[in-house]
């Protein structure tokens, strides 16, 4: 009567299996949360609905981020996350480097020889933004985990844009 049953020993097998399995499985979960890119879209879209020029540097806790015409991506060890922008005039400042420079805060007028041309650069990047419908990725600087977002909303001429890069 004091035997121990046989099934007993395979209860305890299957215990320890599903106990080793829990606990791989919460410390293989991330400890931090993922990257807040509502927070980025609320930027971008607070700095679209001022009158320009408006611009904000923001510091993302990020290892990468991408910008695309309908939103930003954030990815960290501890997830992805993506928010859409509201508004339909953000363009991508990253295959142009002279759109580059004015989302970093240079004016239209220094970083352009005339607004036809700075007009056709938007046309451009924006076309390309709808034909790619994603931006590549932008890793963040060497320093840490963190990237940084540069947004301006510029009107120059007849053409008013808001443009966002990531580095």
């Amino acid at each position: 009567m004091l035997d121990t049953p046989v099934d007993s020993l395979y209860a305890w097998l299957g215990v320890a299996a599903v106990a080793t399995a829990a606990l791989g499985t919460a410390f293989g979960l991330p400890t931090a949360p993922p990257p807040d890119a509502t927070a980025a879209a609320n930027v971008v879209d607070r700095v679209a609905a001022a009158e320009p020029p408006a611009a904000a540097e923001v510091r993302l806790a990020a290892d990468r981020a991408t910008v695309g015409p309908r939103g930003v991506v954030l990815r960290s060890d501890a997830g992805v996350a993506h928010a859409p922008f509201a508004f339909d005039s953000v363009v991508a400042a990253v295959s142009h480097d002279q759109l580059v420079s004015v989302a970093r805060g240079e004016p239209p007028s220094a970083a352009f020889g005339s607004s036809a041309a700075f007009a056709d650069a938007v046309r451009t990047a924006r076309t390309g933004d709808r034909a790619a419908d994603a931006v590549s990725w932008s890793s963040a600087s060497a320093g840490g985990p963190t990237a940084t977002l540069f947004v301006a909303h510029v009107a120059w001429g007849d053409t008013e844009v808001t443009l966002v890069h990531v580095e």
